[in-house]
């Protein structure tokens, strides 16, 4: 009857002989297939259920190997190699009772068994270690729970239970990293782990780890997609990030006005969780030294630094708008106080040294100052500001000798200060720290003096008058 209506002995072994070889060859998944069909062909044999148990222990599939060790020890009791290997998996998954039977019946029919002996002391030591781990826990020191855990969990790396007692502990002790990684391995150790990926995807949401937190409580939505808890938590996560990763898109599209809304949006869906509205202020700082709204970014940017004193990001935008007021001192103090935090950032280093080439400068001549305009001028309005000093200070304004003579060095400073900020190449120069206009600046070297901007000086030689001819 069993040849009827399974495989044919032959069939039966050469499946066996198939699932050990490519089991050898370390071909899990195709080996244990063979052993499926050596068990529904044979049902009454306890090795084929014993080496099926093998495979899926290879596999990291603990759970699946104890139904068919349990089934070969119905089959032949006296199957120590089953026994032992059973124990030491309950022993593994913390189940320190039935571990002990086990270890026990080995060592009754077989009393010198040494691996049996080994295996109940590491039972017994278990047993002592989780009721010390209790009892601290339950006094609240959760410094020593963790430390008597770490020796738990090293003699029961299956047991769900000591890894989110460590985690619960980790968070007390406000450290939800360590919990993550306990909590972690733990969602997979258990059947149905809803409250544990809830409780992950929290813990990484706290972190800012949006992305993360959405994956963990679609898992939990995978396990009971009407699970109240993990519902109203997944609707709360998927608009933030929805809202975060708007904000970044329309930056990266320079759409900085549009980012900022969208950041003012961030913090009232989730006002409670500091790391997303200190997210937001930096980033709307971040925008407004784009926007060029100078004074108003360092308002931001300051109340974001007070926040995060250490954001290296916050002082670097704040410097840009301090550079932008030209404000270089407080630009290179902010800069500065960025590389502390970390010496190794290039774009800081460089950030740095322009600031204080632009320090330098502007204790030397600083054309924006000349013309009045600010660092964000455009060619429109730099030319309008020239245009007017240009005719308040020509020479032939003023009288005295020494008049004419301040007027002169003014003009001229009007007229380099428009020729350097309209040529698109010597205003970017000029606002990196460099003055396109000084001799020490020119390739070469040198010094020399420096000739007039439109190849002649009109006052040298003759009596010449300017009028100025506006549309």
């Amino acid at each position: 009857m069993e040849g009827v209506l399974g495989a044919t002995p032959v069939e039966i072994e050469h499946h066996l002989e198939m699932g050990r070889k490519l089991l050898a060859a370390g071909q899990l998944a195709e080996a244990l297939s063979h052993y499926h069909s050596a068990v529904e062909g044979d049902s009454k044999n306890y090795l084929t259920y014993y080496k099926r148990a093998a495979v899926f222990l290879a596999m990291g599939k603990s759970k699946s190997a104890l139904p068919d060790l349990t089934q070969a020890i119905q089959l032949k009791p006296d199957f120590l190699a089953a026994r032992l290997q059973r124990g030491n998996i309950l022993l593994k998954q913390g189940s320190t009772q039935e571990a002990r039977e086990d270890f026990l019946a080995v060592l009754k029919r077989s009393p010198d068994h040494e691996e049996a002996h080994d295996q109940l002391h590491k039972t017994e030591e278990l047993e002592v270690l989780q009721e010390e781990a209790h009892e601290a826990h339950h006094r609240g020191d959760y410094i020593t729970t963790v430390q008597v855990l770490e020796k738990v969990i090293e003699l029961s790396p299956w047991d769900p239970e000591s890894r989110e007692l460590r985690a619960e502990c980790y968070i007390r002790l406000g450290d939800p990293r360590k919990a993550i990684m306990d909590l972690t391995p733990a969602t997979r150790l258990r059947a149905d782990n809803r409250a544990g990926f809830l409780k992950l995807s929290q813990l990484h949401y706290s972190l800012g780890e949006h992305h993360d937190s959405l994956n963990q409580v679609r898992e939990c939505l995978k396990l009971d997609q009407d699970d109240k808890e993990c519902f109203a938590h997944y609707k709360q996560v998927k608009k933030l990030s929805k809202q975060l990763d708007s904000a970044e898109e329309l930056i990266s599209e320079q759409r900085y006005q549009e980012a900022i809304e969208k950041y003012e949006s961030v913090m009232r869906t989730e006002p409670n969780v500091a790391f997303y509205t200190n997210k937001a202020k930096e980033r709307i700082c971040f925008c407004l030294v784009k926007m060029k709204s100078a004074e108003e970014a360092v308002d931001i940017c300051s109340e974001a630094h007070q926040r995060e004193p250490q954001n290296i990001y916050i002082l670097r935008d704040r410097a840009e708008a301090y550079i932008l007021l030209q404000e270089y001192e407080k630009a290179v103090e902010d800069y500065q106080e960025a590389r502390e935090f970390d010496q190794e950032n290039q774009e800081i280093r460089e950030g740095l040294e322009r600031a204080q080439k632009l320090l330098k400068q502007s204790r030397k001549r600083d054309y924006y100052k000349i013309l009045g305009v600010s660092r964000s001028a455009n060619k429109q309005e730099i030319i309008k500001a020239y245009r007017k000093l240009a005719q308040q200070w020509h020479p032939d304004n003023f009288q005295s000798e020494a008049d004419k003579k301040e007027a002169e060095k003014k003009f001229i400073d009007i007229a380099s200060a428009k020729e350097v900020l309209t040529d698109p190449e010597m205003r970017q120069k000029f606002d990196a720290g460099e003055d396109p206009l000084d001799p020490e600046n020119q390739q070469g070297g040198g010094g020399g003096t420096r000739e007039w901007p439109f190849g002649f000086n009109p006052f040298e030689g003759g009596n010449f008058h300017f009028k100025f001819h506006y549309n």
